[in-house]
């Protein structure tokens, strides 16, 4: 693991800036991170609170009753759509977390049901609040139903009326898959728009489910813009917009309830003399800032979220860097490219070269800070989970591996436990790594990444 320059020293910027522009991994973390921010905060005019995550879980619940009906394998859930808590402390040695260094567990989003990734959550509720939205306006259920009225929407007269409509979103694969799969099962039209890196096998599976499939030559933002767009032209066509959405990011805040649960479940405290610090792979940001959103308003300022992205494409870093300043007044709004980055990643859910507005303004007082790892080490860690863990997860969903060696193995890391009193008490820390996917990875795909790794774990 490299060593990064002590973020307090004053040319810690400039080493940053200079790891950065070589695609070098290093650790950023946020000083303007408030131990107690607002109950409510504001992003993009809009203000949010905890109250509106109780609001998007209960719209999850009330069609519970539905989605086991609709998805047979969530009959065994009774329509949850929930991942476990593993423990993972057999996995220490492999990434370098000594003893004494706090134990570490793994949120395992990789194995969500339906959709097979991070992006069930927030995908899933948007496509229900627009269902549940016409579903009202036409009568299909009646307004205040209980969770059993919901059911209704399974009838082929409601179907009719959904399929009225399309929802579409730009995708580079798994935020497609599950917006994809949901609005087919439900009877909309389903249009999923990706870029040129969007692997082939998310392609063919939404296929296969009915979803019209448009390849955009270019990036994951080229082929938002273009889904956006054309949605604009058609009145009868919701536009899943993960770079502006509150819906999704509502959505993913969800997780928060569900994990105090399972902390709790397991006896896992979170205060003063036992931090939480959660590792969140990031691609545009609504899904790790919506699940940052929900930990820190819910379990408090002991809660600490560390996003993670790609070497190439460190599109949240460079926004977090950027500031909110313009000379307009405005934000600046940078892109991986304007540091002289590629954007070119095997973790194709992190490809991304412009990071969410919604998310960077939510995250200015709730972040404590963002690191970058080299592809590489993504083929290392996904080969070590399965050999330790047996878990089988993909590259994008391997990159938080890296957090708990950058905290305690890094200057810019042991700086920050020292300043934040963390290293104070890090024998009783939970590392908690989020993985967000893995489980729809086709068999012989998968095997390719095994060898890869394996491969690199021999050149060591």
């Amino acid at each position: 693991m490299p060593h990064q320059t002590d973020d307090s020293a004053p040319d810690a910027d400039a080493v940053l800036a200079t790891r950065l522009r070589q695609a070098q991994p290093c650790l950023w973390t946020n000083p303007a991170r408030l131990a107690c921010p607002a109950a409510t905060l504001e992003a993009l005019g809009r203000r949010i609170s905890l109250d509106d995550t109780n609001v998007a879980a209960a719209r999850l619940k009330r069609f519970e009753a539905l989605l086991a009906q609709v998805f047979t394998e969530l009959a065994q859930t009774n329509g949850v759509v929930e991942s476990p808590l593993l423990p993972a402390e057999a996995l220490q040695p492999a990434l370098g977390l000594q003893p004494g260094q706090g134990r570490l567990f793994i949120k395992a989003d990789h194995s969500l049901p339906v959709a097979g990734s991070i992006k069930a959550r927030g995908g899933m509720h948007e496509v229900l609040e627009l269902a549940e939205q016409l579903a009202l306006r036409h009568g299909l259920v009646p307004q205040g139903g209980d969770d059993g009225a919901y059911l209704a929407l399974a009838s082929s007269a409601a179907r009719e009326v959904l399929g009225r409509y399309q929802v579409a979103v730009g995708s580079t694969g798994n935020l497609g898959l599950s917006i994809g799969v949901v609005a087919s099962a439900l009877g909309f039209k389903a249009a999923v728009h990706m870029s040129a890196d969007a692997k082939e096998w998310k392609k063919e599976r939404l296929r296969q489910r009915g979803v019209l499939v448009v390849e955009h030559a270019g990036d994951y933002e080229r082929a938002v813009a273009a889904g956006r767009d054309q949605a604009r032209a058609d009145p009868e066509c919701h536009f899943v917009d993960d770079e502006q959405s509150f819906s999704l990011l509502l959505g993913y805040s969800t997780a928060a309830l569900h994990l105090q649960k399972q902390l709790d479940e397991q006896g896992i405290v979170v205060d003063a003399e036992h931090p939480l610090i959660v590792y969140l792979p990031c691609g545009v940001g609504g899904a790790p800032a919506g699940i940052t959103f929900g930990l820190r308003q819910l379990l408090g300022p002991h809660v600490h979220c560390f996003f993670v992205e790609p070497v190439q494409s460190p599109c949240f870093l460079v926004q977090m860097l950027a500031g909110r300043a313009d000379a307009t007044g405005g934000q600046a709004h940078p892109s991986v490219y304007d540091w002289g980055l590629t954007n070119q990643t095997e973790a194709d859910g992190l490809a991304v070269p412009r990071a969410s507005l919604l998310a960077a303004e939510l995250m200015v007082p709730l972040l404590s800070g963002v690191f970058t790892v080299a592809d590489d080490t993504l083929f290392v860690h996904l080969v070590q989970v399965l050999d330790v863990l047996g878990e089988r997860i993909e590259p994008s969903a391997a990159a938080g591996f890296s957090g708990p060696g950058m905290l305690t193995g890094t200057d810019a890391g042991l700086a920050w436990l020292c300043r934040t009193g963390v290293g104070d008490v890090l024998p009783q820390v939970t590392h908690l790594v989020w993985t967000t996917g893995g489980l729809l990875v086709p068999e012989a795909q998968y095997q390719g990444f095994v060898r890869r790794g394996r491969a690199l774990l021999a050149a060591q």
